[in-house]
């Protein structure tokens, strides 16, 4: 046992001996646990890139330990990031826009013509209707902001919501 403490990792035979021992089992270790997709030889090949970096701080002794908890750690890393890459694929497909091109163009046609007859609205009714239908507040909110009653409140919606319906097709609210 003294003897083996006094042999240096960084020393290339010594290196060498361990790579041609462990490179196979690591290799097999790591293929039948997490199979060929997550490239079981490469991130063998990194352990021992890892040992030789760190081969001053590493006895002959936790040497197989040391390759085999490194090579599973850079596995385990490997399946986390492409858990990363596959939820952001996810997430870019699900941010794509399925409309087609005609599609948009009339949903901005029909944009352009909502805010036009919206500015037409008087703007006590306006300032009403979006309060409650874009901010989300409730009609007893807005009277008092407004230093009105809720009565007026609501006739000011439904009378601005009455003139979007006459001005524009298929205008519905919820």
């Amino acid at each position: 046992m003294a003897k083996e403490l006094h042999k240096n990792i960084c020393e290339e035979s010594v290196f060498s001996s361990i790579y041609n021992k462990y490179s196979k089992d690591l290799y097999d270790f790591l293929y039948y646990k997490y199979g060929e997709k997550f490239n079981p030889e490469d991130k063998a090949q990194e352990a021992f890139v890892t040992l030789w970096n760190q081969c001053k701080q590493i006895t002959l002794s936790k040497a197989k330990s040391y390759l085999f908890t490194v090579a599973n750690n850079m596995m385990l890393n490997e399946i986390k990031h492409q858990k990363v890459v596959l939820k952001h694929a996810e997430l870019k497909l699900s941010r794509q826009s399925v409309e087609t091109p005609q599609f948009v163009l009339e949903e901005k046609e029909y944009l352009e013509r909502y805010q036009k007859v919206l500015s037409k609205i008087p703007e006590d009714q306006r300032v009403a209707f979006m309060l409650s239908k874009v901010e989300g507040k409730k009609h007893a909110e807005i009277a008092e902001m407004l230093g009105v009653t809720k009565k007026v409140v609501e006739y000011r919606i439904y009378s601005a919501f009455d003139t979007l319906k006459k001005e524009l097709e298929h205008f519905k609210i919820k």
